[in-house]
């Protein structure tokens, strides 16, 4: 896995409670999940939020599919 995206994803106990965040904002990985979920697409995404970059975007992706993988191989 590529850690320079993961490594744009920060954790910090004070903001939105301990939630995996993008580079300190206030913007979570969950948060840019659900706006892909939805059907938003990457332009309007960054269009509606100018600090986000597309990079921060694969990172979410990447530190999804990596707890996915955590969380698989943990049950097997």
């Amino acid at each position: 896995m590529n850690t320079d995206l993961l490594n744009r994803i920060t954790v910090e106990p004070g903001k939105r409670s301990g939630k995996p965040c993008v580079r300190g904002l206030r913007i979570t990985v969950s948060d840019v999940l659900e706006y892909l979920a939805s059907g938003m697409t990457e332009a309007e995404i960054l269009a509606d939020f100018p600090e986000l970059t597309s990079e921060d975007i694969r990172a979410c992706l990447a530190f999804a599919a990596e707890r996915e993988r955590r969380l698989l191989g943990s049950v097997a």
